[in-house]
This record gives C-alpha cells, structure tokens and sequence, in this order.
C-alpha cells in the first residue's frame, strides 16, 4: 500500500524560513532509514503558498487564484510518498519522524492511502489500465 504523508505548513513554514542544519540532517537521516528499509518513494519539501497558486473549477470555467493562501494549518509543507503494508506501519515509521519544525513548535503530520488500480473497479476498464501502466513505466524510466 502506498501512502501519501503530509507535513502541514506552520506560520514559519510560510513565512520562508529555512530549517537549521541540525534539522536538515536529522531529518536527512530519517529519510535514509525509510530509503535502506524499501519504504520511501518519494519525499520533498514546499515552497510557500505565496510562490504557488491555485486552480478553481467552476463548471467548464476555470479561475487561477494567485497566493499566498489564507488557513496555514491548512497548508501543506512538504510531504512522502512511502510504500508499508499497512495505515499502522506509515503510523509507526512517522512516529520516528524528526519533528518539522524547531522550537517546540507544534506540527502535524498527515497520513492518507493512495488509491491503486484495483480500488476503483469495473469503471477503470482495461484500456485505461494499460494506458496507467504505459504512464508509470514512462515515469520510472525518467528517474
């Protein structure tokens, strides 16, 4: 099962701030155990959303809303892509996570399932999961 993690944005995450070099080791550290345990696939941290925007759907219109965006905690800092065998695993390996954030900050980390082919059913028709399959080989031959 593949799991998206989501560290979410804190008001210094917006505001640019950059993590110390104490922090960009631990953390480096972390991502290296999941990496030598076969767990992480991907992993990368966010600009802020004032360097973002955002892309409404309102019927067949569309509407670019430039940020920064209101609700931090709403906001999403950086994130993982990690493969385990179960929801309690991505809890137990986020749970050795550095903390985001320095200075006794409090931080959120969240943690959602990544829908595979098999849970969409009948309507993902053979077609649509050969071209799936073409898609992802494309993408691992570019890494």
């Amino acid at each position: 099962m593949r799991f998206m993690v989501m560290v979410r944005a804190t008001p210094a995450s917006e505001a640019g701030e950059m993590p110390s070099e104490a922090l960009l080791t631990a953390m480096g550290h972390f991502n290296e155990e999941m990496c030598r345990a076969g767990v992480m696939l991907a992993g990368e941290g966010l600009h802020p959303s004032s360097a973002g925007a955002r892309v409404r759907f309102l019927g067949d219109r569309r509407e670019v809303i430039d940020g920064p965006f209101a609700e931090t905690r709403e906001l999403i800092a950086g994130f993982w892509l990690i493969q385990v065998r179960s929801l309690d695993e991505a809890i137990e390996w986020m749970k050795r996570a550095p903390n985001p954030f320095e200075g006794g900050i409090d931080s959120e980390i969240e943690i959602r399932r990544v829908y595979d082919a098999d849970d969409f059913g009948a309507e993902f028709t053979p077609e649509a999961r050969a071209q799936e399959e073409r898609l992802r080989a494309e993408l691992a031959s570019r890494q």
